[in-house]
């Protein structure tokens, strides 16, 4: 089975209001084995729109970073970070290993 990934590119414009969204996600994440490869951190953005946070979040499958995204859990987190945050996040699957 492939493995996938959440890449997010985040910058949060009310600190205050995130901490909502930082209680509850934690829980779907859990829930759907997210293992963080990298959250915040030093960075460099050489093209494109320049985000404050990068984080990477590995799942065992495509399926289970959708059904993530996609469950309960998440969407309450979503709701909690709603106007709290300008973000991009992509789910893509990982290569074959060889």
């Amino acid at each position: 089975m492939t493995e996938a990934y959440w890449i997010a590119h985040v910058t949060v414009t009310d600190p205050e209001a995130y901490k909502d969204y930082q209680a509850v996600a934690p829980a779907a994440f859990a829930k759907y084995g997210a293992v963080f490869l990298a959250r915040g951190g030093t960075a460099d953005t050489p093209e494109g729109k320049a985000y404050e946070r990068h984080v990477v979040i590995r799942f065992e499958s495509y399926a289970a970073a959708r059904a993530c995204y996609n469950s309960p859990e998440y969407a309450a987190a979503r709701a909690a970070r709603a106007g709290a945050c300008d973000a991009h996040i992509v789910i893509v699957e990982g290569l074959e290993a060889s």
